[in-house]
C-alpha cells in the first residue's frame, strides 16, 4: 500500500471507531454507524469501559459538539461558522467519519463552482454517442451521499455564488435532486445530511439567502477560550502531524507553543495578556492553524537545519511571516510589538532577537 500525506479520519482513527462501535449500546439513527453518544465519545475523547484511550478530535465545549450531532440526527443541515482556524473543516470531517464512515462525500467551494458540483454532470463520449442516460450522468458528491444515505460536506459554503448556493434549498427541503434530462429524480436515503463550512471573517464572500439559512442549523465554533487551552490544540496537532510528516525532531517543549500563542492571542485581541497594554492588531487572522502551521515549519527547520530541538530561531521564520501579510502595515505593528512587549519580558530575549534579524 502506498504511503499517503495524510489519511481520511475513518482510515486513521479505524481502531478507535471499531472500538466505539463495538460498545456502543445506544440507539442510532438510520444509516448511522455510531449512535450519537459515540459520536460525541469519538471527537470529545476519553476512556473506554475496555480501556481504549479515545484521542480528542475537538478541544473546547463538548456542547457545542452535542448541538451538532443533534442536529445531524434531525432532517436539517449543519452550518458550521467561525472565523479562519476554529477547526470547522477538521469537525466536519470527524463527524463524518463517525457517523458515516465515509467522510470523502465533498464538495469544496470556490467562486468558479457551477451547479454540477453539488448536483450531476455528465461524462460527454457517452452523452454524444448514446444521449441522456444514467450511464452518462457523474453524481456529485452530495448525489452519491443521499443514493448511500450518508453525510456530505461543502467547505466554504459562502464561497459559492448566490445562485449556485440556493441549489441547496431543494435538496435540503424536499430531498431530491431533480434530473430533468431523464424525467426523473434522486431522492435521499434515511441517514443523509449536509454539513456546511462558513468563514465570517473574510470579506468579499457571499451571503447566505435566508431562505437557505432556514434550512441549516447553524453552530458557531469559538476561538479557544483560554491560552491553555489553544496551547494543547497546537501542541495536539503538531505532534500528529510531526508522526505523519515523519519529521525527525524532538516533540515541540510546551514552553515554546505557550510564548507563540501568546503572541497570536495578544495581536489578536489587541491587548496583553494582562490586559494592561493595549496593541495594534495586524490584519493577519493568526488562527489555531496558522499556530500549528509555524509550529510545524519550526519543528522542519530544527530537524533539518538544526540540533532536532525546536527554538526561538525555528519559531522566528514562521512567525514572522505569519503575522506580516502586509509588508507596509503589519510589519511597523509587529515591530513596535517586539520593541515594546518582547523585547522587555523575561526570557523572550531569544526570540526578540530571532524576529528581529528576519523582520
Amino acid at each position: 500500500m502506498k504511503e499517503v500525506i495524510r489519511q481520511h479520519a475513518e482510515q486513521e482513527f479505524e481502531v478507535e471507531l471499531a472500538a466505539l462501535a463495538a460498545q456502543d449500546s445506544y440507539p442510532k439513527p438510520p444509516n448511522w454507524k455510531l449512535s450519537p453518544w459515540a459520536v460525541l465519545r469519538y471527537l470529545m475523547g476519553g476512556t473506554l469501559e475496555d480501556g481504549t484511550e479515545i484521542s480528542p478530535k475537538y478541544i473546547g465545549n463538548s456542547r457545542v459538539i452535542e448541538i451538532a450531532v443533534a442536529t445531524l440526527a434531525t432532517d436539517r443541515g449543519l452550518l458550521l461558522v467561525g472565523v479562519p482556524g476554529t477547526a470547522k473543516t477538521w469537525v466536519s470531517e470527524h463527524l463524518a467519519a463517525a457517523i458515516s464512515g465515509d467522510s470523502t462525500m465533498l464538495v469544496q467551494g470556490t467562486a468558479g463552482a457551477s451547479e454540477d458540483a453539488l448536483r450531476y454532470s455528465w461524462d460527454y463520449a457517452q452523452l454524444l454517442s448514446k444521449g441522456p442516460s444514467l450511464e452518462a450522468m457523474i453524481p456529485s458528491p452530495i448525489m452519491r451521499a443521499m443514493q448511500a444515505g450518508q453525510v456530505a460536506r461543502v467547505e466554504e459554503l459562502t464561497r459559492i455564488s448566490a445562485d449556485v448556493q440556493d441549489t441547496l434549498i431543494t435538496l435540503l427541503s424536499e430531498k431530491i435532486i431533480p434530473i430533468p434530462e431523464l424525467d426523473t429524480e434522486v431522492q435521499a436515503m434515511k441517514g443523509f445530511n449536509v454539513i456546511a463550512t462558513a468563514n465570517n471573517r473574510d470579506q468579499g464572500v457571499n451571503e447566505l439567502s435566508s431562505a437557505l439559512k432556514r434550512r441549516f442549523n447553524t453552530v458557531i465554533l469559538p476561538l479557544p477560550a483560554t491560552l491553555e487551552e489553544e496551547a494543547r490544540i497546537v501542541q495536539t496537532r503538531v505532534t500528529s502531524l510531526g508522526k505523519s510528516l515523519e519529521i525527525p525532531a524532538e516533540a515541540p517543549a510546551l514552553k515554546e507553543i505557550e510564548r507563540l500563542v501568546t503572541i497570536f492571542r495578544e495581536l489578536r485581541g489587541g491587548k496583553t495578556t494582562d490586559g494592561k497594554t493595549k496593541l495594534k492588531s495586524p490584519s493577519s487572522t493568526l488562527s489555531t492553524a496558522e499556530a500549528i502551521s509555524v509550529v510545524t515549519n519550526g519543528l522542519s527547520l530544527a530537524a533539518h537545519f538544526g540540533d532536532g530541538a525546536l527554538k526561538a530561531p525555528d519559531l522566528a521564520g514562521g512567525l514572522v511571516g505569519a503575522v506580516v501579510k502586509d509588508p507596509g502595515q503589519d510589519k511597523v505593528i509587529f515591530q513596535e510589538y517586539l520593541e515594546t512587549i518582547v523585547k522587555e519580558r523575561e526570557g523572550w530575549k531569544d526570540l526578540y532577537r530571532a524576529c528581529k534579524e528576519i523582520v
